[in-house]
């Protein structure tokens, strides 16, 4: 059988983690920084995880 081929688009959003969640990055932070204050810009810096009802799809799309 065949292997698996990793999604193009997935592998470069994502991230597994050693304990299997999968992490990502925040939205609304690479255009128009002027536009949002110091605060905001600050908060969508920090890493945040995937959402329990879409992790497994993102894992089926990333199998190793």
């Amino acid at each position: 059988m065949p292997k698996m081929k990793t999604h193009s688009a997935c592998k470069k959003r994502f991230k597994k983690t050693a304990s299997g969640l999968v992490k990502r990055t925040r939205a609304y932070r690479r255009h128009h920084a002027w536009a949002k204050n110091a605060k905001r810009v600050r908060d969508l810096r920090g890493i945040s995880y995937v959402n329990a009802s879409q992790e497994k799809k993102i894992k089926s799309l990333m199998p190793y």
